[in-house]
């Protein structure tokens, strides 16, 4: 692992950025692979963007408040959230 570098197009950790942290991966061109330092994650690119867009489900409503609990057999209601507005 000592000749290992940090990845061109530095990814985030997936197993890390789940618990809020901010952990790059490593590449280590022998073995075609990403890992982390912190954590222990080993996996390939194709492993890293898919884990990643399963993680973008928890921000996906971050720019939305929601107006309305609505009755159980209706949907939440929502609305775009502005900068300066409450």
């Amino acid at each position: 692992m000592a000749e290992s570098k940090k990845s061109r197009l530095n990814y985030r950790c997936p197993s890390c950025f789940r618990r809020d942290i901010d952990m790059d991966l490593f590449y280590d061109e022998d073995r075609n692979e990403y890992y982390c330092i912190r954590c222990g994650f080993v996996g390939t690119e194709e492993d890293i963007i898919h884990i990643n867009e399963e993680t973008k489900e928890k921000y996906k409503n971050i720019n939305k408040r929601v107006v309305e609990f609505n009755d159980d057999d209706k949907p939440i209601t929502y609305k775009e959230h502005k900068k300066g507005e409450f």
